[in-house]
Formats: C-alpha cells, sequence, structure tokens
C-alpha cells in the first residue's frame, strides 16, 4: 500500500510519542497491517538510532536553566521593598494563570535556535529535506493549506541560484510550523516561518551554533530562521534575495 504524506507525519509523531493514547492504539494497528507504514516506523526509529549514536546528548549550555526561567518568568529578582515584591509577585501569578503562558514558555532566542538547527540537522539525515518535494511555488504552497493555520510566503528564487527544494513542517515548542527548503549548490537551505503578530520589523541578525549558520529576521508579523553550512555571505544573499523578491511574479 502507497505511504502518503499525511501518513508519514503520523507515523512520525507516532514514534516521537505526540499522539494521545487512542490515535497511538488506532495507528499501531494500521502499522501492523500495512507494510508501507512498517517500514516507514522502522526507518524513523532506524534514523533516531543512528542520530543518537552521531550526536550523543550533551551537557547543557552555561546559563541555559537561567534563560529558560528569566523567560518563564520563574527566574528570583533581586532583593527589594516589600510592597515591590508584593506586586512583582501578583504579576507573575496573573501571567501564569493566563494565557500567555504559553508566549512566557514557547522557545525563543537561544532555545528557538538550537531546535532550529536540530531540526535542519535532522532533515539532512533524511531520505530528503522535504516533505513535499517541488521546485514549484504553487506547488509548494498550497501543500501547506490544512496542515497549519496559514500558508508561509513562497518566492521563486531559481535564477538567482537558490531554487526551491520543497517544504516540511516541523514542531518547535508542540507547535507545527512551515518550513520551506531552498538549496545553493550542495548545500540546503532550511527556511522557518514563524508567527510574530505585532513584533516590529527586523533586519537580519546572524549567529553560529555548532558549524551552522542562522539568520533571523522579521517581516509583516513574521519571523524568518534561515539555518544552513552554507557560507555566512551567501545566507546573507539569499536573505536579502527572499526579503527583496515579489512573491508573485
Amino acid at each position: 500500500m502507497t505511504t502518503n504524506g499525511d501518513d508519514r507525519l503520523l507515523v512520525h509523531a507516532y514514534v516521537d510519542g505526540e499522539l494521545d493514547p487512542a490515535n497511538a492504539r488506532a495507528l499501531a494497528t494500521r502499522i501492523e497491517q500495512d507494510p508501507g507504514l512498517a517500514a516507514e516506523r522502522d526507518r524513523i526509529e532506524a534514523l533516531q538510532r543512528a542520530l543518537r549514536t552521531q550526536f550523543p546528548l550533551a551537557a547543557p549550555p552555561a546559563g541555559l536553566r537561567e534563560r529558560i526561567e528569566r523567560a518563564a518568568g520563574l527566574r528570583r529578582a533581586p532583593p527589594r521593598p516589600t510592597w515591590a515584591a508584593l506586586a512583582a509577585s501578583v504579576s507573575v501569578a496573573l501571567m501564569l494563570g493566563g494565557g500567555s503562558t504559553f508566549f512566557a514558555l514557547a522557545p525563543r532566542g537561544d532555545a528557538m535556535a538550537d531546535a532550529l538547527v536540530a531540526d535542519h540537522i535532522r532533515a539532512l539525515m533524511a531520505p530528503q529535506p522535504a516533505d513535499v518535494a517541488s521546485s514549484d511555488r504553487h506547488t509548494v504552497k498550497p501543500w501547506f493549506n490544512g496542515r497549519i493555520p496559514e500558508s508561509p510566503r513562497v518566492v521563486d528564487l531559481a535564477k538567482q541560484e537558490f531554487p526551491l527544494v520543497g517544504g516540511r513542517i516541523d514542531v518547535i515548542g508542540r507547535q507545527p510550523m512551515p518550513v520551506l527548503v531552498y538549496g545553493h549548490r550542495k548545500h540546503v537551505i532550511s527556511l522557518t516561518a514563524v508567527p510574530a503578530p505585532g513584533k516590529l520589523d527586523a533586519t537580519p541578525a546572524a549567529r553560529t551554533i555548532e558549524g551552522y549558520h542562522l539568520l533571523a529576521w522579521t517581516d509583516g508579523g513574521t519571523t524568518y530562521w534561515a539555518v544552513s553550512d552554507l557560507a555566512a555571505a551567501d545566507l546573507a544573499h539569499f536573505a536579502e534575495l527572499f526579503r527583496t523578491t515579489p512573491s508573485e511574479q
């Protein structure tokens, strides 16, 4: 039986333990009856074993716990007058009790960058770095419909030697994020579009993690993260082209 893209995503979620018990049992039954699904499960598990072997867990970076606690509002503030401490406690209680809890705990900054690099590496180790493989933006953009709330902006940069390879969905902070995959010579670029309503536009900011270059910028309520082992200057050129090229050409 042919395994489609939706089935592959479900198997990924099953292996990662992201399905609820009822759906996990239902998919386990399907896997037992479908050789294609069973083969996909075996492939993912083999990939995870390879990742654990090639990229063993390392000690977290110094200061990571402090950054997480500060982002979550759990970092203890320096001593201050009693009235100020009481006001701060009330503010924290209101934040943790309200709808902003998710945004306070969602990956951002260094945590987001680390997660994006890890997802990029996983994509490179997969048979192909995209769930939908196509150089046609009119194929890639509609593929996201129904899988995420809003399809990302897609531009054709083939004439500038950055051809579209396809698209995929990565799960970051338990939220599905659209990822556009571009190529340049023998290099792969993962471009993740993260909704950022109300955030001011910002020009690209660069950083490097374990040899991978990252560029992040905000445009029109979306923060874009480009990740690649491409030379930093070439990645900056890609970002400039993506930012300035119209979606419809």
